[in-house]
């Protein structure tokens, strides 16, 4: 009897589909490549064609230059040598999808990143029943559980509240996390502008430009320490403790991350006040989303394996871990 999914090849530096002679987020440059989402641990330059959403597509030009790109739209099907692939919300930032195969009387799914959190500026995940489903595991821990968004922002505004005359300064990804900070504080009624490090600038000009709200942005460059007391900042978490941050109006250095969980993170980034937001699911949402789709068989990757495959064994879900090497957490 032929082995499930025998038809597709995990490599080290990607997915391979032999019958479609493409890659799935390949860490270096091929001819054909399906990308999941822009960043850099599953988007890069080089590749000879790449099908994406026109959102990943818009990212990978913004910061890798002129793409090959063809874009699928979600929902839309395609015909690849002898495989049908489809691109699904995946959830985790703008442009992000699930890719959806079908060869051989069989359905798999590569997952990419997701989460089953709202989000603002992106679509929502949407669960595709598969006979095989590979997952994530950042957060395939028991002990990571995210609290709920809402109390998260308002730690920011109770504490910009608390301290009129200082700035609270968030380290936030520049792809997806920064955005999302900025769109959480809109929906909670935070209207004053925002001010934001310039390595932010170009990715929060391309959210808008696809219809994504971030209200009254302005970069912190050309403001002064008066103009910024009493006002959020946000910056890449490489700029929070630079000498940039040195002429912020004394300000509340906060960290936007799922490791925020894990307080020496914080600690080690000089972190007062740590906001555990993720682009991830956490463990809950990787188990409910393994009960939902109820596939044959999970292969798990990107993250903390063991514990994804020993809690899928211990519920007779043939369980397997990929090595895939590349995989950096550049967003979160």
């Amino acid at each position: 009897m032929a082995r499930l999914g025998n038809w597709i090849a995990p490599h080290p530096h990607g997915i391979h589909i032999p019958a479609a002679d493409i890659w799935v987020d390949p860490s270096r440059p091929v001819a054909r490549a399906l990308i999941t989402h822009g960043h850099a641990d599953h988007a890069r330059g080089g590749h000879g064609q790449v099908w994406a959403t026109p959102e990943t597509l818009a990212i990978m030009e913004c910061r890798y230059g002129p793409q090959h790109g063809i874009p699928v739209q979600y929902g839309e099907t395609l015909v690849l040598g002898d495989v049908e692939v489809g691109f699904v919300p995946a959830g985790h930032v703008l442009g992000s999808a699930q890719i959806v195969l079908d060869h051989a009387g069989e359905r798999i799914v590569v997952s990419g990143d997701y989460k089953r959190r709202p989000d603002p500026t992106c679509a929502g995940f949407e669960p595709v029943a598969c006979d095989v489903f590979i997952t994530e595991a950042t957060f395939g821990l028991p002990v990571f559980r995210h609290p709920e968004t809402r109390d998260e922002i308002d730690k920011l505004l109770t504490a910009l509240r608390a301290n009129p005359d200082r700035s609270v300064l968030v380290g936030a990804y520049a792809l997806g996390k920064a955005q999302r900070v900025i769109a959480e504080l809109r929906a909670m009624g935070h209207g004053d502008p925002i001010y934001i490090h310039g390595a932010l600038q170009r990715l929060c000009d391309l959210y808008v430009e696809h219809g994504v709200e971030l209200g009254d942005l302005r970069p912190a460059s050309d403001a002064s320490k008066e103009e910024m007391k009493g006002a959020i900042i946000l910056a890449p978490p490489s700029a929070l403790n630079d000498r940039w941050s040195r002429r912020l109006p004394d300000p509340i250095t906060a960290m936007a991350s799922g490791w925020m969980r894990v307080r020496q993170r914080g600690v080690q980034r000089n972190v007062e006040l740590p906001i555990i937001l993720s682009d991830h699911a956490d463990w809950d949402e990787l188990t409910r989303t393994l009960t939902e789709i109820a596939p044959r068989e999970v292969w798990v990757t990107h993250g903390r394996e063991d514990a994804l495959v020993h809690w899928c064994e211990t519920r007779q879900i043939k369980a397997r871990a990929l090595d895939l090497a590349g995989y950096e957490d550049e967003d979160d």
